[in-house]
């Protein structure tokens, strides 16, 4: 399974190290991905999903039903059938 934010779509991106002297090689950042179980009220039903930390601490700001409901008004395409 590949390194992506189910609700937000951050994914792995690639940049350089670079040393004292300067020299440049490639590595990756990848995003602090965690499996996390969610209960939605308004469903009754407990939804697990793979996000990062900021989704999570966005999540415990709004709640995950309005969270979601705010990504697709926006225009995200989430995956998650409430």
């Amino acid at each position: 399974m590949p390194r992506v934010c189910q609700l937000t779509g951050k994914r792995t991106i690639s940049g350089n190290n670079v040393s004292h002297s300067h020299r440049k090689t490639k590595r990756t950042f990848v995003p602090n991905l965690q499996k996390k179980r969610f209960y939605v009220p308004e469903t009754g039903k407990w939804i697990t999903l793979k996000l990062t930390t900021r989704a999570i601490k966005n999540i415990n700001k709004l709640g995950v039903y309005a969270y979601i409901k705010k990504l697709e008004r926006k225009g995200f395409d989430t995956g998650v059938k409430l």
